[in-house]
């Protein structure tokens, strides 16, 4: 047995250490530590839980009998019920007791009414009916017994267990509460031992209405903490009952699972069984501490076929297994019994088999273990004939259990040891052992230490890197102010090439991407006005008005010409139209520049821009500048295009065209009089020829042509602009040293000191690291798990080594001088002789209005940086 050495007791709060100091700080990446802690709990906690799951009479029950070599759980072929079974330790032999919880009022009803169901019988109304129970009880015994009994068909297996339901509420219902779990002990059960409890529990009429059963037993394999836990199962006639199995399986106590399944005596694995599989790999409480045991192994000696399926089914479903285990339980748990048995007791039948479960034959009732003895022995292809031949007299037995009495009488004990072998438990209860007494913990431990190696390494890089990175930082002000000035041309020229990007990126949002939503929503609203006016003018258009304008034109002529008020009219909503387009195109330049700025003032290459020279290099003027550029040549095209609304389109005067045609419908109809009222009759139709015309135009400009123009426009001047505010930026040089200078010393000094705090933090943590990686090497050392040990951070890992130049003969002379010569700067990085003056403004030139062709990874470096 290896239990828990003194060194492991603190592993909690060492692991915890890890944990925080990687979510302390904010440069780490945040990492998922679920695993860590369930790996942990596992490896400190007192209790190991291993749970039994299959398909219910896979062979659970009898399997853990043969492990244990005790006869506690009920364990019979076709059986099934909802009681999970807990196997706990008890120090001493006296001190080995039962507690059983019992199911509740509530809860029997509602299996009783889910097995009725089921079954499509009649429900039954109240628990304290007895008439009507028995009559249930009596439908039910009739459906298994119908279908060939309880373990042949799925509807037998739900009828009996209705049965044994009824049965055991029958006879335990002094012992059954309305709504809660009533628990008793073995001394108010009125058993004296615990095999007495044992075997109330084993009563099948008892186990139906069982809910939990705790037992404590005397066994080495229970010690430090084991916990062998039996479920029901995942296929059980219930689905309540199998959901318990599931939910064991999931849940994060349990540590460990055996697999127990039919396949040998099925040659398949079953849909609930595949199921089982994939759950199980999603635990994360039991990982790969997962055993399979393919119980029934004895029906595949007498069948070819079906061991031929079973060697498939692993071969194709378990590849890479190692704790794969063959069993028959029912042969090596009674097998195991009867070497203490003899012919003075008939060779078990009158103690061992006096109360086990049999099965049902025509003559007698026979212990199952009897019958499956008896073929053991008498078909052929198992046994060696020349070891154990079969006699006349074996042969020529009366009973089953006469002939069990005549072999055994025959060949004794060397026939028990070798159907012990042949069953395959004492391999099986090895390896459990084994892996319980031996590996389990080194394994839990090794596997907390998998879990932690990339968190260590992480933590460990990252404190490696940033200590050199502070060791190799400035140590006085004056270096570091010698630093801060030599880096910056290069830091004025990152300016300027980040407003640049700003500059790109923004019209790329604006002008491509369509994602500046401000932009997008003026230059919408532009669209949406421009519209709404069109349609405005034509609803407010009045013959009369227009009319009166002409007429004003030519006051010596009193009949004013139809087309001279048409020719009023398109310039009347040319002129308006041209109003509302250029205000909406000034508030819209307006507005782009507004927030282009606000985008600029937010950015951090503005505000270092200001902590170098004390201001922005006039790029705000240059902006407000470029603002009025763009702003007149935009109100410039506005202009143009409306103007161009008074030409009337060449549709307006082409054959069989709808302006052509409803231009002369117009004239038409107002030339039939010589007088006014003639054009007021016709004013509904020249408003429609004035919405044909001017929304064909009006949709023209502002759905294809103005944007366009307005996005050619930002582009050009704004890259313009970029470029040479860019030099603008890298020629301050002077000035950003001159007023660098103010304050380099301050900075310098606050500088120093950051590091300095910033790399006692980082000791403080690269000591905490190591104390916690000590404690747990320390642990995994006693556990003999040297060679999983996780990385601490060593002193030599901290230096820092300088690679030793080899300098030639040749170049002696020059190596020697390098300390004399002052290195000057390239040309990108010349000084200018004088500097510019903060109100410079850098010259864009003025443009003159085109009218448009109709065609057209972790840095450490920036750490203690000002």
């Amino acid at each position: 047995m290896t239990s828990t050495p003194p060194q492991c007791q603190n592993l909690d709060t060492q692991v915890q250490t890890l944990v925080q100091l990687q979510d302390a700080d904010a440069n780490l990446p945040s990492q998922d530590t679920a695993t860590i802690r369930t790996s942990l709990n596992k490896a400190i906690s007192p209790r190991f839980e291993i749970v039994f799951a299959g398909a219910f009479s896979a062979g659970k029950s009898m399997l853990i009998n043969a492990l244990l070599e005790r006869e506690l759980l009920y364990s019979a072929q076709g059986h099934a019920t909802g009681t999970e079974c807990y196997i706990e330790y008890a120090p001493e032999p006296s001190q080995e007791r039962v507690e059983l919880t019992f199911l509740s009022q509530v809860e029997i009803r509602q299996q009783i009414g889910e097995l009725s169901q089921l079954l499509t019988i009649a429900e039954m109304g109240d628990l304290s009916d007895t008439q009507q129970l028995d009559k249930l009880s009596q439908m039910s015994q009739g459906i298994w017994e119908s279908e060939g009994g309880e373990s042949r068909t799925e509807r037998a297996k739900q009828a009996k267990l209705l049965e044994q339901l009824i049965l055991g509420w029958q006879a335990n219902r002094d012992r059954i509460d309305t709504v809660n779990n009533a628990t008793y002990s073995m001394a108010q059960l009125n058993a004296n031992s615990l095999e007495e409890a044992s075997q109330y529990a084993r009563r099948s009429q008892n186990s139906s209405v069982l809910k939990k059963i705790n037992y404590y037993c005397h066994h080495p394999l229970l010690d430090d903490g084991n916990v062998i836990i039996d479920t029901p199962g995942i296929d059980a006639p219930v689905k309540k009952d199998a959901k318990i199995a599931y939910d064991k399986i999931e849940h994060p106590d349990t540590s460990a699972v055996i697999c127990v399944f039919r396949t040998a005596a099925t040659g398949e694995l079953t849909t609930e069984e595949t199921q089982l599989l994939e759950r199980i790999q999603k635990s994360p409480g039991i990982r790969d501490r997962v055993f399979y045991a393919f119980n029934y192994i004895d029906a595949t000696w007498y069948d070819d076929q079906l061991r031929n399926r079973l060697e498939y089914q692993i071969k194709s479903q378990f590849r890479g297994g190692n704790r794969i285990y063959k069993t028959s339980a029912l042969l090596g748990f009674y097998g195991s019994q009867i070497r203490q048995a003899s012919p003075e007791n008939n060779w078990g039948l009158d103690t061992i088999f006096a109360n086990t479960p049999s099965t049902f034959d025509q003559q007698e009732l026979t212990p199952q273990f009897i019958v499956e003895f008896n073929r053991y022995f008498a078909t052929p292809g198992r046994l060696s004939r020349t070891r154990f031949p079969s006699t006349p007299a074996i042969s020529n037995a009366n009973s089953k259990k006469e002939q069990y009495q005549q072999i055994l009488n025959t060949y004794g004990q060397e026939l028990i040891e070798q159907l012990v072998r042949d069953s395959g438990i004492q391999e099986f209860r090895r390896e459990i052992t084994r892996y319980l007494m031996e590996d389990r913990r080194p394994q839990l431990f090794e596997a907390l230490a998998d879990d932690l190696r990339p968190l260590c390494i992480e933590l460990r890089n990252y404190y490696i890197a940033t200590w050199k990175d502070l060791e190799s930082q400035p140590q006085e002000i004056d270096t570091i102010k010698e630093q801060q000035v030599q880096q910056l041309n290069k830091e004025l020229k990152q300016i300027g090439d980040d407003f640049k990007d700003h500059i790109t990126t923004y019209l790329n949002e604006s002008v491509a991407d369509k994602n500046n939503t401000s932009y997008e929503r003026d230059v919408r609203t532009l669209q949406k006005q421009m519209l709404q006016k069109l349609d405005d003018l034509i609803e407010e258009f009045s013959v009369g008005d227009t009319y009166k304008l002409a007429q004003k034109s030519r006051p010596e002529n009193a009949v004013i010409p139809m087309m001279a008020v048409l020719v009023e009219a398109f310039y009347t909503l040319a002129n308006q139209l041209k109003a509302v387009l250029v205000k909406i195109s000034e508030e819209l330049v307006a507005n782009y520049f507004f927030q282009l700025r606000k985008s600029i003032h937010n950015a951090e290459f503005y505000n270092k821009l200001y902590r170098f020279l004390g201001n922005d290099a006039a790029m705000d003027q240059n902006l407000s500048r470029l603002e009025r550029q763009v702003r007149d040549i935009v109100v410039g095209y506005a202009a143009y295009q409306c103007g161009t609304y008074v030409r009337e389109t060449p549709e307006f005067y082409g054959e069989n065209t709808v302006p052509n045609f409803q231009l002369r419908q117009t004239l038409q109809q107002a030339c039939h009089f010589q007088t006014y009222e003639g054009m007021v009759a016709a004013e509904p139709a020249i408003r429609q020829l004035l919405q044909v015309d001017f929304e064909k135009k009006v949709k023209n400009t502002v759905i294809r042509e103005f944007r366009t123009f307005l996005n050619t426009t930002l582009n050009e001047r704004l890259f313009e602009m970029a470029n040479q505010q860019s030099q603008t930026i890298l020629s301050q040089y002077e000035l950003a040293r001159t007023n660098l200078a103010k304050t380099l010393d301050q900075e310098a000094e606050a500088k120093l000191e950051r590091n300095r705090q910033r790399q006692a933090a980082v000791g403080e943590n690269i000591e905490r690291y190591n104390e916690a990686i000590r404690g747990i090497n320390g642990c995994l050392e006693e556990m003999s798990l040297g060679r999983v040990k996780l990385p601490p951070v060593q002193e030599t890992d901290l230096q820092i080594f300088t690679p030793t130049t080899v300098v030639s003969e040749d170049s002696a002379e020059v190596e020697d001088n390098e300390d004399n010569l002052e290195v000057a700067p390239s040309e990108s990085e010349t000084v200018p002789e004088e500097t510019v003056p903060e109100e410079t403004v850098a010259e864009i030139p003025e443009t003159t209005f085109p009218i448009p062709d109709e065609d057209e990874d972790v840095n450490f470096s920036s750490f203690g940086e000002g």
